[in-house]
């Protein structure tokens, strides 16, 4: 195991770390996390709209427009927040003016949705390539919209103030022309010459994003957050920042199929299948291994637990991860990964058979599992006995892994108090 975690060191390592610091990565990263407070309050109109209890849901169905509206105007337009959010952080990490990169890429995305004329001068955007869907094409075009300014400032290729004028004023004529280059750039392309940028990025992203509702899709996110974790680099961050906009479209469909009124959803892994019945506890669902800690004989393993559960619950599981640690620990590191790869099979499966409602809810991430996947689900309650059941298993893995390391633990203390005696 100690080869192993030198392999992963060296070979694994160097480019997972550059991965999680390329600025085009962490960009994405930042500008949909940006976007969560608004996906998750918007999210639980969809409960309002569709409660569990038949009685309430009678009750609320004349009022669907009226409820789903914020729903529409947060969530549903998902992808025209984060394009302003990946904008903005991309130009701050090029020193450039963080407003400007974003309004810009705003803008560029706009401009990629064609429009249904209603009259000669009124028109509507249509909503589907502005929430989800539509999430592939905010990022590129965020990318597109911020290289034309960087390349431009660049080579001073911009209208300069003179130092009387007020930052802000400046900092508005500066984006002038890149402006002037990127909008009749992107009109010219989509709305002259009439090509469907949302068909030809989707095509593209279309197999990822199947993919990713695979069992090996599933797996292999699982796979590699907990070796990142266990070699002591934040496994979410990286991997996140690649897959995120692959689970956020997924549930994106879930969501507009639960608006439609289906009964079984289209996709089983967007991000809360991970989240709540995958991650219980946090990375690796180490809240089991914190609950074995409670009792332990090791007065420092003790110690920690009293400290990690109340975090832990809330699946904030840092504490636990270092200071175990599970991070670089062969002993605790196997089960911290071969746990999640047994739960992951069984949670695809049970939902793959419609044993568990398919998630559709971004439930907030602090929350315990059980009322997290409950609420994630739709008011499921198959998924508090599916958490429940990963938990128990989760436990059940951990524990011989808990009992050698706490023995090794016992041991280095007694000897420390025998040699002060």
């Amino acid at each position: 195991m100690n080869k192993f975690f030198k392999f992963i060191e060296k070979v694994l390592m160097p480019p997972m770390t550059k991965l999680a610091e390329q600025r085009h990565l962490r960009a994405v990263r930042d500008g949909i996390v940006s976007t969560m407070p608004l996906i998750i309050i918007g999210s639980f109109f969809l409960i309002f709209a569709f409660p569990p209890i038949p009685f309430l849901a009678e009750l609320v169905e004349p009022h669907l427009g009226t409820i789903l509206f914020p729903f529409r105007l947060t969530m549903g337009l998902m992808a025209l927040y984060a394009s302003y959010g990946i904008g903005h952080s991309l130009a701050k990490s090029y020193k450039l003016d963080g407003v400007s990169g974003g309004l810009l890429s705003l803008a560029t995305f706009l401009l990629t949705v064609t429009p249904q004329m209603v009259d000669e001068v009124g028109f509507v955007l249509p909503m589907d390539k502005l929430g989800g869907g539509g999430l592939f094409v905010a990022i590129i075009m965020a990318f597109v919209a911020v290289e034309i300014l960087r390349f431009l400032q660049e080579r001073n290729i911009m209208f300069k103030m003179p130092e009387e004028v007020p930052d802000s004023v400046a900092r508005s004529f500066e984006a002038l022309i890149p402006a002037g280059v990127i909008i009749p750039f992107v009109w010219i392309i989509v709305h002259v010459l009439g090509f469907d940028i949302h068909t030809f990025i989707m095509e593209i992203f279309r197999p990822l994003v199947t993919a990713g509702n695979t069992l090996p899709g599933v797996l292999v996110p699982i796979i590699l957050i907990t070796l990142l974790w266990a070699s002591g680099i934040h496994g979410v961050s990286v991997v996140g920042a690649v897959a995120r906009p692959i689970w956020l479209t997924l549930l994106d469909e879930n969501v507009e199929a639960v608006a439609a009124g289906a009964e079984v959803l289209p996709n089983i892994a967007p991000e809360p299948f991970f989240q709540w019945f995958i991650w219980i506890g946090g990375s690796g669902a180490t809240v089991a291994l914190v609950m074995w800690m409670l009792f332990s004989k090791s007065s420092y393993l003790k110690k920690l637990g009293k400290a990690s559960i109340i975090p832990g619950i809330c699946n904030i599981n840092e504490p636990v991860i270092f200071g175990a640690p599970i991070m670089l620990n062969p002993i605790l590191a196997i089960p911290f990964i071969l746990g999640p790869i047994i739960t992951g099979i069984l949670t695809y499966f049970a939902m793959y058979f419609n044993l568990v409602a398919r998630p559709s809810i971004l439930a907030p991430w602090t929350l315990p599992a059980p009322i997290g996947a409950y609420l994630a689900t739709g008011g499921d309650f198959r998924a508090v006995i599916l958490v429940l059941v990963n938990f128990a298993i989760m436990a059940a893995i951990y524990y011989p892994f808990f009992k050698a390391y706490e023995k090794k633990l016992v041991a280095e203390e007694q000897g420390e108090a025998g040699e002060q005696i």
